[in-house]
């Protein structure tokens, strides 16, 4: 597991200039860095055989016709790996490396010890479905992914349609190895899996066959029909049937030994895993009182801002009469999902232009907005996925459009801000953008780190004309409370003895958000314990990470440098982040002041 690590100390400039690059270390063993590039090249290479489906997201494209073998002999071998890469990390001097392979090293070693930790929950290992998918949506998704221009590639698809029945029988036997050990999600999340399990088996859904609907232009005709004949005999010989085994086992063996409670605690070895959780998805060593704490602090705090708001409109009922109010009102509801989409891009169009106020470089990586697949449900969240490291498939913003109705035009710029620009998009796409930063940084991602940027994002939103007025001011900050109370939650539900019944109905009363995603999303925490802390612990970070650049600086702090020291070096855990910020700060202050500085938000 992750520990928190102590910021590089400045003993004498010189020490700090060393550090940062602005004066030439004394000399280096050129061997640890020798040593640390290939075991990092090693590490790139091999999990792009070991998990080719990681490999296509991230734009290699040499495994595209298989699918990551997932026996028990290929596990174990893949473990032992990370163990190794693990060992070999720690023999390597820190002290003998230069700056930037520093924190290529902490990164490295704090990823590989967190994988290392969780070698020691098997029955949490079994787990792999959720509310929000697995295995079933992650196959659709990649299939979604795969490029389609020339008949290799639409063989490649064919080759992995042809694999999907060995892949579900390699997982349903986790599933009943997780039976065994007494690790099986509760009830309503499996009814949850059960129903995209039905949506991806409905005749006008066809997940499997949308890459034949996007075979390149250059493939003749007549081999385009050939390809699209051999996938539709795949889909209804071979793959729908496995999925329906899967949904049938799901439906039955599996359903029939789920918990009602999916509460960490109850499981063997539960609030193990739970620090485990809380330790990868925050990258701090915080118990889980604390960041309750921490939330019902940040949810008072943000019921003080809406309670000012809903004034600022004129309003002078409760907050649930102000909820009803803003949700009764049809004009706050675009009338179609294309109209809701139309709106998303709208939003998108007018950031864009404002974003060089903020930042000192941009990516160049297009984004697009786009309907999520409707197998996923009306309920569930908006994602975003990022483009591939090769350039070749932009970014993603996947909305929920099946959910319009329940979608105000007062929530929607903050989610925009979220998801794509200045959030997830302007974040991932920077990070593959930086060719300089080894292969497996540039592809990094700690759940701290993006949410917590995303969500800082939002906040950057009244600088890019956003919220101008108090509906989309609430809209705003009924995301922001909404990501607090989930640290009040996900610790209620795993460790302080809540029920599900009592989480839903606080994250309404708190929130104002309705019911039936207040629903959804506690189900998704029940079958993802962790990741929903990670939004707010690492907004706040962030914040403090700003206030400290700004009081050591000064006139010279410059929002625009500071935010792209917070994303040039590719996700980090939270720790690492502080360190960099710690070094961006002492070379601002043995350099000359900046000519213009941005006094910023």
């Amino acid at each position: 597991m992750d520990r928190r690590t102590v910021p590089w100390r400045r003993v004498v400039a010189t020490a700090v200039l060393v550090w940062i690059g602005f004066a030439a270390p004394p000399a280096l063993a050129a061997g640890a860095s020798e040593r640390l590039h290939a075991l990092l090249a090693e590490y790139w290479e091999q999990t792009a055989r070991d998990q080719p489906e990681w490999a296509t997201w991230r734009g290699d494209h040499r495994f595209d016709d298989r699918l990551t073998d997932a026996s028990p002999a290929e596990r174990d071998a893949r473990d032992a790996r990370q163990r190794a890469w693990l060992a070999a990390a720690r023999a390597i001097d820190r002290t003998a490396l230069p700056p930037a392979d520093r924190v290529s090293l902490d990164v490295f070693v704090h990823e590989r010890a967190d994988d290392v930790a969780f070698q020691a929950f098997e029955g949490w290992r079994t787990l792999g479905l959720g509310a929000l998918g697995g295995l079933h949506t992650e196959f659709a998704d990649l299939l979604r992914a795969m490029p389609m221009a020339t008949p290799a590639q639409a063989e490649h698809a064919l080759a992995r349609l042809a694999a999907w029945p060995r892949r579900v029988e390699q997982e349903v036997e986790w599933l009943r190895r997780g039976i065994a050990l007494g690790w099986v999600p509760p009830r309503p999340v499996l009814e949850r899996v059960i129903a995209q399990l039905d949506g991806q088996l409905a005749p006008a859904a066809d997940p499997y066959l949308e890459p034949f609907g996007r075979l390149g232009a250059e493939i003749a005709q007549a081999q385009r029909a050939a390809l699209l004949d051999r996938a539709r005999r795949l889909v209804e010989a071979d793959v729908r049937p496995a999925t329906q085994r899967l949904r049938d086992f799901v439906a039955g063996e599996y359903l029939a030994a789920a918990p009602a409670d999916g509460a960490l605690w109850r499981y063997p070895e539960g609030a193990r895993v739970y620090d485990a959780l809380i330790a990868h998805h925050t990258t701090l060593p915080l118990a889980a009182q604390t960041l309750h704490d921490t939330g019902r602090r940040e949810v008072a705090r943000l019921q003080g801002e809406i309670e000012r708001t809903m004034r600022d409109a004129g309003f002078a009922g409760t907050f649930a009469q102000w909820v009803e109010h803003l949700n009764g009102d049809p004009k706050f509801f675009h009338p179609s999902p294309e109209a809701l989409l139309a709106g998303y891009r709208d939003i998108a169009k007018r950031i864009d232009p404002e974003l060089t106020r903020l930042f000192a470089e941009l990516p160049r990586a297009p984004y697009g907005v786009r309907a999520m697949p409707a197998y996923r449900g009306g309920e569930a969240a908006d994602y975003y996925e990022g483009p591939g490291l090769d350039g070749s498939r932009p970014g993603w913003f996947n909305a929920n459009a099946l959910a319009y109705r329940r979608r105000p035009t007062w929530s929607m710029e903050t989610l925009v801000a979220h998801e794509a620009m200045p959030g997830h998009h302007l974040q991932t796409a920077r990070a593959a953008e930086r060719g300089e930063l080894p292969a497996f940084r540039r592809d990094a991602g700690f759940t701290a780190y993006t949410e917590g940027w995303a969500l800082y994002a939002e906040t950057l939103g009244s600088e890019l004309g956003l919220y101008r007025d108090p509906h989309s001011r609430f809209g705003h900050l009924q995301d922001q409370i909404f990501r607090a109370a989930r640290l009040v939650v996900d610790t209620g539900i795993h460790a302080l003895g809540w029920t599900r019944a009592q989480a839903i109905d606080y994250l309404v009363q708190t929130t104002g958000v309705d019911r039936a995603y207040c629903t959804a999303e506690v189900d998704r925490y029940t079958s993802w314990p962790g990741q929903a802390l990670a939004y707010t612990t690492g907004m706040l970070e962030i914040f403090a990470l700003r206030e400290r650049a700004r009081a050591a600086l000064g006139e010279r702090f410059d929002i625009r440098r500071f935010h792209n020291v917070l994303l040039d070096d590719g996700a980090l855990p939270l720790p690492v982040l502080g360190a960099v910020v710690d070094a961006w700060i002492a070379g601002q202050r043995a350099t000359a002041p900046a000519a213009a500085p941005s006094r910023g938000p």
